[in-house]
């Protein structure tokens, strides 16, 4: 396995570096905009602009990629991305960071599909599920790592905008230095709505509102956190232990899938954020630890429902076509993350931070009622053609060439 990792190196180390600054971008913004006075709908609007721009990026890299090779792209991506944040201090307004975070949004998808493609063509294919889940791994301790450095300093300051930018230009260096030969064109997906729907009506609608809860925690957990009192070090928590509670999730719920309808399982893992969602709601949490137990459980639930998703969508998709339906499940699920954060943060200027939960509930419910709905009129597929579950990377860490990474069956790898 060391002989597999070892020439994969620089390029982990170069998403370990991407995710770092990527998990103190994410926190830092929402936190000092609080401390600027920002309005909450215009921090949840940073949420819209990051998946605009997300969203862009995986329809764009492709070509660009095609134009300037993998090594310019991915330097020009991290190099832009250093800048955004930079701006950002330079220029503490919403009207100025909404666009910015539009920007950073485009150079991560960017990046990180370069990064992924690499890795992919240099695995091989009876050693990919091992390789993708240590990517996963990696990606995750980074962003947790990221998100908790921001306890160790004052967020009204400059440190950490610059730290950031500093992370950004390193996460360039490991793959500009590296004598690994660039991979071959990178996946290109497109929004095919009707195609995907007739694929699997509770895919498309679940990434959708799924899509929509998990921007919304994404974008605006660490301002509700704020807005109720917790200090940096307890925000810093509530954003980062529901996404480790999620991807420990992953693993149960994923094997329970791959045994019983996914529509089942769905809709019961949504049951359970729903349930979150009313405690947070109704008002009924008193102090640090219990908003920390219910947001923990929280994502546990919501951020393990986007890879039981593109499951189920895999278990309809025909032969050859896994990777194009992923990816158009994940921009569906980007629709969404345009969507939601925008919504909950005009909620929660009109009606306070538990708002926040409330657009999540809504989008939890409608996803349990009409994934009953097609249960009762629908079967199951079955569990012979059942595609197996793959744990994926949370919310907006996923492009579409996780898919090509995840991917273990030549048939379904384009580059096998």
């Amino acid at each position: 396995m060391i002989r597999t990792i070892a020439p994969l190196g620089a390029l982990l180390i170069g998403s370990a570096f991407l995710l770092f600054a990527g998990g103190i971008n994410a926190l830092i913004l929402p936190i000092r905009g609080q401390i600027e006075g920002f309005s909450a709908t215009a921090l949840g609007l940073l949420g819209t602009g990051w998946a605009v721009g997300y969203v862009a990026g995986c329809l764009a890299t492709p070509a660009l990629t095609a134009r300037v090779g993998h090594i310019r792209a991915f330097g020009v991506m991290c190099a832009l991305a250093a800048i955004t944040i930079l701006l950002a201090l330079l220029f503490l307004s919403p009207a100025v960071w909404i666009p910015l975070r539009g920007l950073s949004g485009f150079c991560f998808a960017g990046a990180a599909m370069i990064v992924e493609s690499w890795i992919s063509e240099r695995t091989e294919n009876a050693r990919r599920g091992r390789v993708f889940g240590i990517y996963t791994m990696v990606n995750l301790a980074a962003t947790t790592a990221g998100q908790m450095v921001l306890t160790l300093g004052d967020p009204a300051g400059f440190l950490f905008f610059v730290l950031a930018a500093i992370f950004y230009c390193l996460a360039l260096l490991p793959t500009a230095v590296s004598a690994t030969a660039a991979p071959e064109p990178l996946v290109s997906v497109r929004l095919d709505p009707g195609g995907l729907w007739r694929n699997s009506p509770v895919a498309v609608f679940g990434a959708l509102m799924i899509g929509i809860s998990n921007a919304t925690f994404g974008t605006l957990a660490a301002v509700y956190a704020a807005r109720i009192g917790l200090p940096v070090a307890q925000i810093a928590l509530f954003a980062s232990l529901p996404v480790l509670a999620g991807a420990l999730a992953q693993v149960p719920i994923g094997a329970l899938s791959d045994l019983v309808d996914r529509r089942a399982v769905l809709a019961g893992t949504a049951a359970i954020a729903l349930a979150a969602d009313l405690a947070f709601v109704l008002g009924g949490l008193s102090g640090p630890a219990a908003n920390l137990a219910t947001a923990t459980v929280f994502g546990a639930a919501v951020f393990a429902m986007y890879p039981l998703i593109a499951a189920h969508a895999s278990d309809h998709a025909a032969p050859g076509q896994f990777i194009q339906v992923s990816g158009g499940v994940l921009l569906v699920f980007g629709v969404g993350s345009m969507v939601g954060p925008a919504i909950a943060g005009f909620a929660m200027a009109r009606g306070g931070p538990h708002y926040l939960f409330a657009v999540s509930a809504m989008a939890h419910g409608l996803l349990i009622g009409f994934t009953l709905v097609r249960m009762i009129f629908y079967p199951a597929v079955a569990a012979a053609d059942k595609t197996a579950f793959v744990a994926t990377p949370l919310g907006r860490a996923t492009t579409p060439e996780t898919a090509a990474l995840a991917a273990d069956n030549p048939d379904d790898d384009p580059k096998a």
